[in-house]
Formats: structure tokens, sequence, C-alpha cells
């Protein structure tokens, strides 16, 4: 997940009319443990002081979700579940109720890759911008980053595909009423990665659950991801070549200097990597050249992470990684083996029990469909499975940064594309969004801006129906160090407009180039 931080509360959040809804009687928070639940129970209640809120000393944040410190949480009722929608469930989850200046919204949160413990972090920043908010395990603990859990628990990957999060805002939004004395005006999802997922997957098979869904680089479909990761991991060794860091940092370095200027301004980001033309080639080392080149099998092993998944025959499978996304790709090439994430999927449950199994060995159009016929049932969210949610007035906002390494920008670019054409025009013109950010890495951080606010984005979007044709972004001036590593000098601010789809940002030619107001947005061809 990833919810980004955020640097305004919108007017609609702090109205007279949703400040209402504020002060409820506060001795009722313990009272909370007698409500009767279904398919589980209340397990405590209590009220946590301003900034006396300790998170588990096991609960560090997801990938792509900033540490946060919890200082700044105003008073709010803590109200721990267990949730038990099968007899092989044990799902824990958490609902945090401010005391003061609710706002009458319902703000949900997601998880990163597999999952396995609570968003802390994004339960506080909901509450701190007065929201209801609720978070959820998903049904099991651990890292994230193996699916080791669900070996011979089937119900237990039911619950993290999609019935977790489910039943967590089922009970949440029956808490809340209680607490307030009234439901929700409003419900939003709000997270990105998995968390991005499970707001499509909300959407999918619980269309009555959100009025409005913001999935930020959604880890979907989930199963090719799995594959796309296994693929990435591969390249090196199937050409006997390392891909380290500088490897990956020269090949940015050349794609950035080629297509920096597409935009119409030098800023150090590609603003449009779907006009970028760079290939890899380019930098082969000449006879002689020892330095500041590639090999030939380096080459082709970054060559095919751009070009995707492939079978034997040549044909692609899935979508690469976009031209730009190659700094974060040191995660999922430098080790011995693919992504864990991944190679967890595959070694752990797709072929569970096939010791003779070798991914070195893979013919990848039979690992894509292995993968899909495990699990595109349970972790899958299909394009065209959207429209009982749009049809009863539900918003959707996609992002995703076009330098993530992580998950494919193309993954969402292609949802998007099949579910657009999926929906009657004036109901995808109306109530889908989404917004591409340059320079912007899994979920946050990366060369350019970052941080937008998507929460508010589409509880205006919800409240007023006006759909978002343009998002300001902007880039953090202060980089947080690896632990043990010297302080990072600031950087200068930095902002852009982020444009709906297909439209891109362009500099107007005159006028602050780091200014979001110096750029026009409009069709590629077009500017």
């Amino acid at each position: 997940m990833g919810i980004l931080h955020t640097k305004r509360i919108l007017a609609v959040a702090a109205s007279p009319c949703a400040l209402a809804f504020a002060a409820p009687a506060q001795a009722t928070c313990s009272d909370l443990t007698d409500l009767a639940i279904r398919g589980g129970r209340i397990t405590s209640a209590g009220i946590v002081a301003k900034g006396g809120f300790e998170p588990p000393a096991d609960s560090g944040p997801p990938p792509g979700v900033t540490a946060a410190a919890y200082s700044g949480v105003p008073a709010f009722c803590r109200v721990r579940m267990t949730l038990t929608p099968s007899s092989d469930s044990d799902i824990k989850s958490e609902v945090w109720l401010p005391l003061d200046g609710w706002n009458g919204r319902y703000a949900g949160v997601g998880n990163g890759i597999w999952a396995g413990s609570i968003s802390f972090a994004e339960l506080g920043r909901n509450v701190a911008r007065n929201y209801a908010t609720a978070a959820t395990d998903t049904g099991h603990t651990g890292n994230g980053m193996t699916a080791e859990w669900a070996v011979d628990h089937p119900e237990k990957l039911v619950d993290f595909g999609y019935r977790a999060i489910h039943v967590t805002t089922v009970a949440a939004k029956q808490v809340i009423e209680a607490f307030y004395g009234r439901a929700p005006q409003l419900s939003l999802w709000n997270a990105c990665s998995t968390g991005g997922r499970q707001g499509l997957m909300a959407a999918h098979r619980y269309p009555e659950d959100f009025d409005a869904i913001s999935a930020m680089a959604p880890a979907n479909p989930m199963t090719d991801l799995m594959t796309q990761s296994m693929w990435q991991g591969w390249q090196p060794q199937r050409f006997r070549v390392r891909i380290t860091p500088a490897e990956l940092g020269l090949v940015h370095a050349a794609a950035v200097a080629q297509c920096d200027r597409l935009d119409g301004v030098k800023d150090g980001l590609i603003g449009r990597p779907q006009q970028c033309s760079f290939t890899p080639a380019s930098l082969q080392c000449k006879p002689g050249q020892e330095k500041g080149c590639l090999s030939a099998g380096q080459v082709s092993a970054i060559r095919n992470m751009y070009d995707g998944v492939r079978a034997t025959d040549g044909t692609q499978l899935l979508p690469g990684w976009p031209i730009g996304s190659e700094m974060q790709m040191a995660a999922l090439v430098m080790g011995a083996e693919p992504f864990p994430v991944a190679m967890s999927y595959f070694r752990d449950l797709v072929y569970r029990g096939r010791d003779r199994w070798d991914w070195r060995a893979s013919d990848y159009r039979s690992l894509t469909n292995d993968a899909r016929q495990f699990g595109a049932r349970m972790l899958n969210v299909p394009s065209d499975g959207l429209g009982p949610f749009f049809a009863r007035g539900g918003k959707l906002l996609l992002s995703h940064g076009w330098t993530d390494g992580l998950i494919p920008a193309t993954n969402t670019l292609r949802f998007y594309r099949d579910l657009y054409a999926a929906l009657p025009r004036e109901t995808a013109q109306k109530q889908l969004r989404l917004f591409m950010a340059p320079g912007m890495d899994h979920c946050s951080g990366g060369e350019g801006p970052s941080e937008f606010d998507t929460l508010g984005t589409i509880d205006e979007w919800a409240a007023t129906g006006h759909a978002p044709d343009r998002i300001t972004a902007t880039r953090p001036t202060q980089l947080v160090p690896f632990p043990g590593q010297p302080p990072i000098p600031p950087r200068a601010p930095m902002e852009r407009p982020l444009c709906a789809y297909p439209w891109v940002a362009h500099y107007d030619g005159d006028g602050d180039p780091m200014a979001a107001k110096s750029y026009s947005c409009g069709l590629p061809d077009d500017l």
C-alpha cells in the first residue's frame, strides 16, 4: 500500500455540515465491546489520548509507505476485532474513531505485498484528517514477503484475496454507526500496491461497500504480476550477466538524456515514456571499451525487461516495464532467485509438491497459464467486472508512477483501457480517471513529484460529482537516508500537474518550470 502524505483537507470535509457529526459521547467507546458483530467479535475498545498511540515493535510500514510519527494523531476510540467468516479464518482488524470533529466519512486502509500486518501509519493519517477508518491484517501474520501461511489453508488465501477487506468494512460501518449514532455519509477506499488491488476487488465483488475508490499502482492482475516478476529475475541469469545498480543507473541516465525534453523542458524527468525511443543497444560496448557501457548479454537482459514476458516463439504474453523505471528494478534482478514474493507464489502454492520444478527452465506460456489457473479467481480483478460498481454511481481513481520498478505502470494502463472500453462512454468519462506521474517510484518517492492528495480528490469527487481532470503533485525536498548513512542534501521544490490520461503535461515555454501553473494539459499530438 502507500497512501501519500497530504497537504490539505478539503473544504467539503471541514464544512459545518460535516462537522455536525462531531463530539460523540466519549464514554461509549468502552461500551463498544458489547456490540455484537456478525461473524466475529470485538476484543477491546478504549480511548487513546492525543499522541499516545504506540505501534507494536514489529509493525514497520509496508513497501511504499513512509514510517509515521503518531504525536500529531488526535484522541480516538480504538476498536480491535477478530473476524471469522470461515472455520479457518482469524482476521485481526482495527477501527479508529476520532473523538472530535468526525467529518462523516469512512476511509478504508489497504495492505502491502502478501499483507500480514495492520497498517497503523495510514490509520493515524486518516484520523488526523477526521476520518473514521479501519484496517486489517487480512487473516494472517508475517512480513509480507512469503505466502507460506497459505499452504494447506485455502480459506486464508480467500481472506487475503478478497474476503477480509469486505468483512472488515461491514463491521467497521456497524461500529461507526453505533459510536456516532449514524452511518457514514460517504465510504472511501484509498490505498496503493496490494491495497490498490484490494480496492479494485471491492469494486468487483462488493460494489456496495464504497462510493469512491483510489487504487494507486494496483497489483493487478496479481497472478500476471507474479509471472512478470519471475521474468525480470530470470533475465540476468538467462544471459549469465550481473545487473547491478551501476548498470541500471547507466541505462537510466542515458534514457533520461535522450527523452527528457519530450515534454518541453529539461528537468531530469521522462514526462512521456510512451514516446521515448531509447534502446539499451545504444550503450553496448564497442571493441576495446570496458567502462561506461554494457556487454551484449546485459543489453539483451535489459531489452527483455522492457519488452515483457515472451513465449518461446517470441509472442508477447505480458507487458514489460516502461523506459525510465530502471532504478527500482534492482529489487527484482539482483538476487540469486527472482523476487521472493513471486518465488513464494509459485514454489509454495502453484507448484507445491512438484519437487522437480525449475524456475530457470520454465516455459513462460505455461507459467502464465498455471499462475492464472491457480489464483485468478481469488486474486485477479477482471477489467470487465466492475459494471455494478459504476452502475450505482461509484467513482474510480487510478494512478501510477511511471518509474515504478516493482509493479509496471503498463499493467495499470492496460487495465484502464480495457475497463474504459467495457463501460458505457458517458459512465467512463464521468466516473473513471487515470493519472500517470512522471518520475514517481512505487507508491511514493523518485526523482519527480510524488505527493498528491488521492483521498481528498475522491472525497470531493464523490461529494460533488465533479470528476478531476488535473491534480497538482509536489516533490519532497528532504529525503530520508538509509540507516547509518549521512544526511541527504535537500532538493529544489518541484510541482507538476498530473493530467487525466491520455492527456499529458507540457511546459508552456515561459514561467517557472518548477511550478505547476507553467504547464498545460493536452493530448501528446496536440502539444
